[in-house]
């Protein structure tokens, strides 16, 4: 146990180092852009280790959740767990999260202190950690092409799209099937499998929030295509422009 706080305190030193550097290196660009640099580091490198220790390493989360932590486990979590203690302070003394943002950082610091104290459930929560940060790289995407104004191209619809089905498919699919083996399960903590169904819940209004994005995204385009259609502006057809 002694470790762990050491493995946490350094990683949350690592991450404060390298938000430091990115503003030293970026001293044109916003204090955001240096911490969504570190956001985005991060998800790349927590989604493999995530993956690699869900998928390959094992234990499977589907039929073994409860067991003993592996130290491999332990160590990608301690690395996670100093990254979002450095992030929920950021968006704290920054003020630009709002409170859904803020409460899905304190449960998940609190289900992974929970979960390195109990040395069990690491199996499962780190399941839950690669379902969560896979589409975290793409997230950032999207802003780093809005900032620099490349988001309306053909690469900015390629990452919507593979943020809205990543999120669908593994956050809510993949989630799902995670919270409903940990509840079944008899050996997770009580009070892990209240926040797991508490995270869920946070997944589903993010889910809301998405699909409200795409509606709006799909409503503009139909209008814009509408648009033209309406004026006979010329569109494509089987790759020539034609007037209609």
């Amino acid at each position: 146990m002694v470790s762990v706080p050491l493995e946490v305190t350094c990683s949350l030193l690592a991450w404060l180092v390298l938000y430091i550097s990115f503003c030293h290196w970026n001293k044109h660009r916003s204090r955001e852009w240096s911490c969504r640099l570190v956001t985005l580091l991060h998800g790349v490198i927590v989604t493999c280790l995530s993956g690699y220790v869900t998928l390959l390493d094992g234990p499977w989360p589907l039929t073994h959740a409860g067991s003993p932590n592996t130290s491999l486990q332990i160590h990608v979590l301690c690395l996670t767990l100093g990254y979002f203690l450095f992030d929920l302070g950021w968006c704290l003394y920054f003020q630009t999260e709002g409170y859904l943002m803020l409460f899905h950082h304190t449960l998940s610091i609190c289900g992974m202190i929970l979960v390195l104290a109990l040395g069990k459930s690491a199996t499962e929560v780190t399941a839950v950690v690669f379902v969560s940060e896979i589409t975290n790289p793409l997230l950032q995407t999207r802003w780093f092409l809005r900032e620099t104004g490349c988001y309306h191209t053909l690469l900015g619809e390629v990452v919507d799209f593979f943020f809205v089905f990543l999120f669908l498919v593994l956050r809510i699919g993949g989630g799902a099937l995670l919270m409903y083996a940990m509840v079944t399960s008899p050996d997770p903590s009580w009070l892990l499998k209240a926040g797991g169904l508490a995270m869920y819940i946070v997944s589903l209004a993010f889910m809301i929030e998405i699909c409200r994005f795409v509606r709006r995204k799909m409503v503009k385009k139909y209008h814009s295509w509408t648009g033209l259609r309406s004026v006979g502006a010329p569109v494509k057809s089987n790759g020539h422009w034609t007037a209609q």
